[in-house]
């Protein structure tokens, strides 16, 4: 297949938006389609992806940083722009990651030009607003993410709390698809003695949260473990927040923005998982975490209810009660044998979900677009 993919997020910023554009394309390309990604430009942005020898363009087209945020770019580009670019490659299928203002523009664009679209769903944008202070804006952002989404042909959701969420907000032809892992990269072997030895030099049991500082995945929640006898926190990403959340969790040990062997060898070497934000559509790093071997905690609250089997593979606490988390912390810590028994539970659950089996069930997405465009055009 051509397959024409418009990412709202992308190198070289990362994140759960970035990576999932990266792994479908790998897969993609390495399986002989003809791939071309449209992304923000933004300093850094590569020209080209290489996998051995296949290579994929990238497209830049005009964007501005987010104001206080500007490692996020916000598309500036025109119709016309996005059209030209269509009307240069003829895919087969567009795929609309994480649909907003570039979204926007290309699925009015596929549908002048008569191309099947799919979309996915990833980012908790109207929540975003509600979370940053302007909840007025709420519903208008649902009324724009409605209209792009129900210009396309088939709406995917990364878990069943969200496609649930956005079917009743009006988002039509919604089915689920997760997200892969990498578990030949996080797995348990990547464990290192010496890198404890490091960050717990008095023998601390390592909690470990990954994913970026910002206001919407409440990372100062995590101050509630801080006070725990032979606990450390171990924050790794980087945002906004950073300067403010170093002040409130003195002790916790910040690693920056990591990825690739780097990431995994510190997620491996603690000793359990949490993340604290409620907004999150699916949380691929909840997955990350139990392929290499640690039970999670989360909130009760979309995309990990999907992941966390409770009392299973970790635990959900109910969203804003902080001493439940704190308690269920204390509950895996305090007990080798139980966390043995959750860590291997957690890395069993996640032991097929990797990146080529989730890219062959997006092609068939793809196709499936492609059947209701053509009946849709045919009646």
């Amino acid at each position: 297949m051509k397959i024409l993919v418009v990412a709202e997020s992308f190198l070289p910023h990362m994140n759960g938006v970035t990576n999932s554009v990266l792994r479908v394309v790998e897969c993609f390309a390495r399986s002989g389609h003809e791939v071309r990604i449209v992304a923000p430009g933004a300093p850094g942005i590569p020209n080209e992806l290489t996998f051995g020898a296949e290579r994929v363009p990238v497209i830049p087209v005009l964007s501005l940083p987010m104001m206080g945020y500007g490692q996020v770019r916000m598309s500036a580009t025109t119709n016309y722009r996005i059209r030209s670019i269509i009307d240069d490659f003829h895919p087969d299928v567009v795929h609309l990651a994480c649909p907003a203002l570039l979204g926007n523009a290309a699925s009015k664009a596929a549908v002048k030009r008569g191309i099947p679209t799919v979309a996915i769903y990833q980012t908790d944008l109207p929540g975003y607003t509600r979370k940053y202070g302007a909840p007025v804006l709420e519903e208008a952002m649902w009324m724009f993410l409605r209209d792009i989404h129900n210009r396309c042909e088939v709406n995917l959701a990364p878990s069943s709390s969200t496609r649930n969420q956005i079917v009743e907000h009006g988002i039509e032809r919604v089915q689920v698809w997760r997200r892969g892992v990498d578990t030949s990269q996080f797995s348990p072997t990547r464990r290192s003695e010496k890198l404890r030895k490091r960050l717990a030099p008095n023998g601390e049991k390592l909690v470990v949260y990954v994913g970026r500082l910002a206001a919407e995945k409440q990372v100062d929640d995590l101050a509630v473990l801080e006070s725990m006898p032979n606990v450390r926190l171990v924050i790794v990403g980087e945002g906004p927040l950073e300067a403010q959340l170093r002040s409130a969790m003195p002790s916790a040990y910040f690693a920056g923005f990591k990825k690739g062997a780097e990431l995994a060898e510190i997620v491996a070497s603690c000793d359990l998982f949490v993340h604290t934000g409620e907004l999150e559509t699916f949380c691929q790093t909840i997955q990350e975490a139990m392929a290499s071997g640690l039970p999670a905690i989360a909130p009760r609250s979309g995309g990990p209810i999907d992941l966390i089997d409770h009392s299973h593979t970790g635990w959900l606490y109910t969203p804003g009660k902080l001493e439940e988390l704190r308690a269920y912390v204390e509950d895996l810590l305090g007990d080798d044998t139980k966390r043995g028994h959750f860590a291997a539970a957690a890395q069993e659950s996640v032991r097929q979900r990797t990146w080529p089996v989730l890219a062959e069930q997006l092609l068939g997405f793809y196709r499936e677009a492609a059947r209701l465009h053509e009946a849709a055009h045919a009646a």
